[in-house]
């Protein structure tokens, strides 16, 4: 009786089916494979708008926060009397240069005409000396006057030249004053949009201080986000991405416009920016999470729960006529539910869908498939 209930035991295991695991079906499809990363917005170029002149008092205001302007659009004006004060008093320099030029012409010309004169008759004494008619006292007199009218015509060039270099002085002043009272105007360089105003109606401007205002150029945001350089290595300018912001719920389409080259030496992370292709209503800060797509193919595709990493190798469990076998295969793109088989499983060929679980090599079993 001992002998046969091990025999009988040994009867029943063999008569008892093969235990039942769920298998899947390795089928092509596409993969598309994304990262996610989250940040904050921050506009793609800010620009600080600072007057350009020292000392004035802000009068107006034009701007304010998150209006649209235009290039050179006047956002703000500054206290102009103190230059205009200046520019009349320029004004009359240069028309006191240019009276003192014309008066130093007109010498010139009657000293020039006289020099001829006192030339004239210095010859004709000359000559009269020559002949005993004139004496040498006539002779010096007329030498003297000659040499006096050409002192005259050199000091009435000399005025001309220094009532020139007057004027010229005026008319650069002049200049300078007409620049710094179109300067009272603060203009915007580019079209954008107003981020920030910090400009007070009162105030005193000046070129040292805070900006008057931050300007977001085009009205363009972009999110900035921190990235684990893993994740930074396998990003490319141009890739596709699509952005959701807190509090829309439109998500917005994008790329990646910038990677960057530096990894920070303590935190390991990486900067990357993500364009957006409208960024309209949107605010400068605001949170976002953006999915990039980082590669797209088609082929041999397997659930990831089919497959099981052992020792830094890939594999999954076939199950052919009832039998598992383990095979180490080749993975490419994954898309969080599936994963590219590139070698290793045929298209059709029925997998564990959960690998790893409680078959091995060499088993037998009953597969069921999932409906």
């Amino acid at each position: 009786m001992k002998r046969i209930l091990p025999l009988l035991a040994l009867l029943l295991a063999a008569a008892a089916p093969p235990p039942a695991v769920t298998v899947v079906p390795a089928s092509e499809a596409e993969i598309v494979e994304t990262v996610t990363l989250t940040g904050s917005l921050a506009a793609r170029e800010e620009v600080m708008v600072s007057p350009q002149v020292d000392g004035l008092a802000i009068t107006e205001i034009l701007a304010e926060e998150g209006d649209r302007v235009a290039q050179g659009q006047v956002l703000a004006r500054l206290n102009r009397d103190t230059l205009l004060a200046n520019q009349a008093q320029i004004g009359a320099q240069l028309a006191r240069a240019e009276a003192a030029a014309a008066q130093a012409r007109a010498q010139i010309a009657q000293m020039q005409a006289t020099a001829v004169q006192t030339a004239d008759a210095l010859a004709r004494a000359r000559q009269l000396a020559q002949s005993g008619t004139a004496s040498r006292e006539t002779l010096e007199q007329r030498e003297a006057a000659s040499q006096v009218a050409i002192a005259q015509a050199d000091a009435a060039k000399g005025a001309l030249a220094a009532a020139l270099a007057d004027r010229a002085m005026a008319e650069a002043q002049l200049r300078e004053i007409t620049l710094k009272l179109d300067r009272t105007d603060i203009r915007a360089p580019v079209a954008g949009t107003i981020s920030r105003r910090t400009a007070r109606v009162g105030a005193v401007a000046g070129m040292s201080a805070d900006t008057l205002f931050r300007l977001i150029a085009d009205g363009a945001l972009e999110l900035e986000a921190n990235v684990p350089e893993t994740v930074l290595a396998r990003l490319r300018p141009g890739q596709p991405a699509e952005i959701a912001i807190t509090g829309h719920d439109r998500p917005r389409p994008g790329h990646v416009r910038l990677v960057s080259p530096e990894v920070g030496a303590q935190s390991r992370l990486g900067r990357v920016r993500i364009a957006l292709d409208d960024s309209a209503g949107l605010p400068l800060g605001g949170f976002g999470r953006a999915t990039v797509e980082i590669g797209r193919g088609r082929g041999v595709t397997v659930p990831l729960s089919a497959v099981l990493i052992r020792n830094g190798r890939a594999e999954v469990q076939v199950v052919a006529d009832g039998t598992v076998s383990t095979r180490a295969v080749t993975l490419g793109l994954r898309d969080g539910t599936r994963a590219l088989v590139r070698s290793g499983v045929a298209e059709g060929e029925r997998v564990v869908a959960v690998s790893g679980t409680f078959v091995r090599n060499g088993d037998r079993v009953t597969p069921v498939a999932v409906k």
